[in-house]
């Protein structure tokens, strides 16, 4: 009996060892899952007459971050008339925080237009006033060649930062906003139009207490922030930030870098328009700026006003949309430099991206 019970308890114990290792389920796999972060960057290559250079690729362009060479995976043409395909759904459990994994352009789908925003600084003093009402003229000649779904809202900033239309692509509304912006007095309500709305998401009260460009700026950047797809900016202006006799220097508001990270986020472009009477003055500074760390560009208007407008034109034209993978780097933000390889022209991208 003896005997027995134990021969029992053996075979028992043998049912209940694990399986042997090299006898599992073969049809168990274990997978590993890379997550890539990829960084967009809206670039506008024109020559040297402004005209843009469209049918470029990855090899055309040289991109360097914090000044180390980093290949692009991509590089394709917007144009003013295609749509600007929709970004990927990121992996469950992926992050893409702060970057955007876009996919290749897709053929034959309707244009969604631009979102335009005419910014309009108002000032009364002769050498500012004069070019500010010549440009305002000039402006109209952009109204008349928008595309059908192009779409434009206007904003004046003189004690304070003022919507004046919302988004529309109703080109006599346009006319006479733009026409008459610099004589209009206070603001009227806007009611939000249909999406996309930048009166829907404008802060009307901090907008009432915007002492300073920089903080209209910023409060203009947080309501585009709320709308998907790039906009451009047009700063029809006469300058930035407050001068320094003693030290010479200028400095920037307080507020400008929150709107200078803001405006990166909502994909926003600023070109700027200097409507000073003058070869040279100490607050172009801050136009310059803005423009250089958005991806765009700082004009004078005061000799040729025409040349400036037709340079616009060309920017808007279109835009090539750059991806590569994010480096590793310490968090933070990083400059950015895009030129172009084996070919004459100028690359306009934002300078730097966070990360």
């Amino acid at each position: 009996m003896p005997l027995l019970r134990f021969a029992a308890l053996a075979g028992l114990a043998a049912l209940v060892q694990p399986p042997d290792p090299q006898q599992a389920d073969p049809q168990i796999r274990f997978r590993e899952r890379v997550e890539v972060e990829r960084v967009v960057v809206e670039a506008r290559a024109v020559d040297d007459a402004g005209v843009p250079i469209p049918g470029l690729g990855p090899a055309d362009f040289r991109l360097k971050v914090d000044g180390k060479v980093v290949p692009l995976e991509s590089a394709y043409w917007v144009a003013a008339a295609t749509r600007e395909p929709e970004p990927e759904a990121p992996l469950e459990g992926a992050t893409t925080e702060g970057f955007v994994v876009t996919p290749e352009p897709v053929e034959g789908e309707t244009a969604p237009g631009r979102l335009i925003v005419f910014f309009f600084q108002k000032d009364f003093e002769e050498s500012r006033l004069t070019g500010l009402l010549r440009m305002q003229k000039t402006a109209l000649s952009i109204i008349d060649d928008l595309a059908p779904a192009d779409r434009v809202a206007v904003v004046t900033y003189d004690s304070y930062l003022k919507l004046r239309l919302d988004f529309t692509s109703d080109r006599e509304a346009l006319r006479y906003v733009i026409g008459h912006a610099i004589l209009l007095g206070e603001a009227r309500y806007i009611s939000p139009g249909p999406p996309p709305s930048l009166a829907e998401h404008f802060d009307r009260a901090r907008a009432k207490k915007a002492a300073s460009p920089e903080t209209a700026l910023l409060v203009l950047a947080e309501a585009l922030k709320e709308l998907p797809g790039p906009k451009t900016m047009v700063f029809v202006g006469w300058g930035m930030g407050r001068f320094d006799a003693r030290s010479g220097s200028v400095t920037l508001d307080h507020d400008y870098g929150p709107a200078r990270r803001t405006l990166l986020e909502a994909r926003v472009t600023v070109f700027c328009l200097d409507v000073t009477q003058a070869d040279y003055h100490s607050l172009e500074v801050g136009l310059q700026q803005v423009a250089e760390d958005t991806g765009g560009f700082y004009a004078r208007t005061h000799l040729f006003p025409d040349a400036a407008m037709r340079r616009l034109e060309g920017a808007l034209a279109g835009h090539y949309v750059l991806t590569f993978e994010k480096p590793r780097l310490r968090p933070g933000p990083h400059a950015i430099e895009v030129g172009l390889v084996g070919r004459k022209g100028t690359v306009f991208a934002k300078s730097a991206y966070e990360g």
